[in-house]
């Protein structure tokens, strides 16, 4: 089996174009898992016929709702009408085990009390070291967010092939490295002039092209005025189920 990226939701927080909140699932021999999970991607992946219960696991970049916001309705649904039995692990940045308890008691109030038949594991990843996640290597870097969300970039490794993500970021020195050879470099590209802080923006990326050394690059988390534009981008831009073999 090879590695496959889908591109389960590829649009900013306030669904510009019709598209869905992030999530990047990647499919690799023995783990299923999604790059982030905002809160409209359980609705996105029954748009794709994708059963949540076949995720292993979710790496998230950052604690804002369009990247994290999906998963107390994934663990409800889990609970009570999916019936899932296999283990679940739920990494992300520091304070990840803990803050999600307050999405969860925030969006689905009384969650609380439900017992699940089922494993979960919360893990708070460390930056600048490589953690396991089942057979995915996972290596965070700082990013430039809104920093009560602990914003971070991430280079995942399985099945000998590197996905590297920005995540939501202005553009920061640790870049480099994190695409360097990666045969998947997604950017967030959320404006096509505008310069908007604490995210990239397309003049952040024809500024630094040249030192992105990755295989292929593909554009994501694209604004309204992006997606007026994009026709106008020599960059491959994601959209709502595209997928991606590597």
């Amino acid at each position: 089996m090879s590695v496959s990226v889908t591109f389960v939701g590829s649009g900013d927080s306030f669904g510009s174009g019709g598209r869905f909140n992030t999530c990047i699932l990647v499919d690799a021999p023995d783990i299923r898992f999604c790059i982030d999970f905002g809160a409209s991607s359980l609705i996105a992946l029954e748009r794709l016929g994708i059963p949540h219960n076949s995720i292993d696991a979710i790496l998230l970049t950052h604690l804002h709702g369009d990247h994290c916001g999906g998963i107390p309705f994934l663990l409800v649904d889990a609970m009570l009408a999916a019936k899932r039995d296999r283990p679940l692990t739920i990494a992300g940045p520091r304070e990840t085990s803990e803050r999600l308890k307050t999405v969860a008691a925030a969006m689905m109030p009384g969650m609380d009390v439900m017992v699940p038949k089922f494993p979960i594991t919360y893990l708070d990843l460390p930056v600048y070291r490589t953690c396991d996640v089942g057979p995915v290597g996972v290596t965070t870097f700082p990013a430039i967010h809104t920093q009560a969300t602990n914003p971070t970039s991430m280079r995942v490794e399985v099945a000998n092939k590197v996905i590297a993500y920005t995540g939501d970021s202005e553009w920061t020195e640790h870049m480099p490295a994190l695409a360097d050879g990666a045969d998947l470099f997604i950017a967030e590209c959320y404006f096509f002039r505008k310069q908007v802080r604490f995210h990239l923006n397309y003049p952040d990326i024809v500024t630094h092209k040249h030192e992105i050394r990755a295989k292929r690059t593909v554009l994501t988390h694209l604004g309204r005025e992006m997606l007026a534009n994009i026709d106008s981008v020599p960059e491959q831009c994601a959209y709502d189920g595209l997928v991606i073999p590597l």
